[in-house]
C-alpha cells in the first residue's frame, strides 16, 4: 500500500522544494534540512537535461537559481554540475535525492516538462523510482492532465496528483475524477481551498494536499478545512502551527 494513501492522524508535513525557506530550493541541503525539521515528506521538481538524466529544478531556465544562461534541457548533466545552485550546492539528480536525502521520506515528484512535452520525462522518472524500489513512498504530480494520463498508463500503481492554481482553467479546477487524468489526489493552491470543496473532493475519493501554505494562519485554516497534507517552504513552521511535539 502506498504510504501517501494511508490514513493519518494529522495532515502530512511536506517540504516544498525541501525546506526552501531555509536552504537553496531543490538541493540536497534543502531536502536533508526538511528531514531534520521533522517533515513527513518532500516535494521536488523533475526535468530531463540534455544528456537524459532526471535533474531537480523548478524553472525551465537556469538563471534564477544558478545565474547561468540557457534552459535545463539544453545543458548536459556534466555541465549542470559546474553551476552553483545556491550556497555552493549543486543541481541534484533524482537518483541522488533518493540515495542521499530521501531515506524514509515520502516524496512528491512534480513532473515539470511543461515547456518540453514528449521528452520522455514520465518514463524516466518511473524508471528511477523502480530502480530504487520506493514506489510505495512516491506520488507523482503535474499541472498537465495529459502527463497524468501517461503516468497512469505507465505506472498505475503509483498514485498521481492533479496540481492547479488560481490561473488554472475553471473547468479543470472543478473536475473531481476526470477520466482524462486518473488521479487520487488534488493539489490546489492553498488560496483555493475551502472546507466545502475538500468535503466534495474527499466524498468522491480524492485526497487533498494544499500548497504552498507558509503563514501560520493559512496553515491552521488548511487544517480546519480537512486537508490530508500541507506543502510549505518551512516544515518547522508547519509543525509549530500544528503543535506537533514528536
Amino acid at each position: 500500500m502506498n504510504h501517501w494513501l494511508l490514513p493519518h492522524e494529522r495532515p502530512l508535513v511536506i517540504g516544498h522544494r525541501g525546506a526552501s525557506a531555509h536552504a537553496p530550493e531543490n538541493t540536497l541541503a534543502a531536502f536533508r534540512l526538511a528531514r531534520e525539521q521533522g517533515a513527513d515528506g518532500i516535494e521536488l521538481d523533475a526535468k530531463r537535461c540534455a544528456s537524459g538524466e532526471v535533474v531537480i529544478m523548478h524553472d525551465p531556465e537556469l538563471r534564477r537559481t544558478t545565474g547561468a544562461a540557457g534552459k535545463v534541457h539544453e545543458w548536459t548533466l556534466a555541465d549542470l554540475r559546474t553551476l552553483d545552485a545556491g550556497r555552493g550546492e549543486r543541481v541534484p539528480t533524482l537518483d541522488e535525492v533518493f540515495e542521499g536525502a530521501g531515506s524514509g521520506l515520502l516524496v512528491n515528484v512534480e513532473v515539470t516538462n511543461y515547456s518540453t512535452p514528449d521528452d520522455g520525462l514520465e518514463a524516466a522518472v518511473i524508471d528511477v523510482v523502480r530502480r530504487h524500489g520506493i514506489a510505495d513512498r512516491v506520488v507523482f504530480s503535474s499541472f498537465n492532465p495529459l502527463s497524468l494520463r501517461q503516468l497512469a498508463a505507465l505506472a498505475a500503481d503509483i498514485p498521481r496528483a492533479f496540481l492547479f492554481s488560481p490561473e488554472s482553467p475553471l473547468d479543470l479546477q472543478q473536475v473531481f475524477a476526470d477520466p482524462l487524468m486518473p488521479h487520487q489526489f488534488r493539489h490546489p493552491h492553498y488560496s483555493l481551498v475551502t472546507a466545502e470543496m475538500v468535503e466534495l473532493w474527499r466524498a468522491s475519493g480524492i485526497l487533498v494536499n494544499a500548497w504552498t501554505a507558509n503563514a501560520r494562519a493559512d496553515i491552521r485554516r488548511m487544517v480546519a478545512c480537512g486537508v490530508n497534507g500541507i506543502i510549505g517552504d518551512s516544515p518547522r513552521t508547519i509543525r509549530e502551527a500544528l503543535q506537533i511535539r514528536d
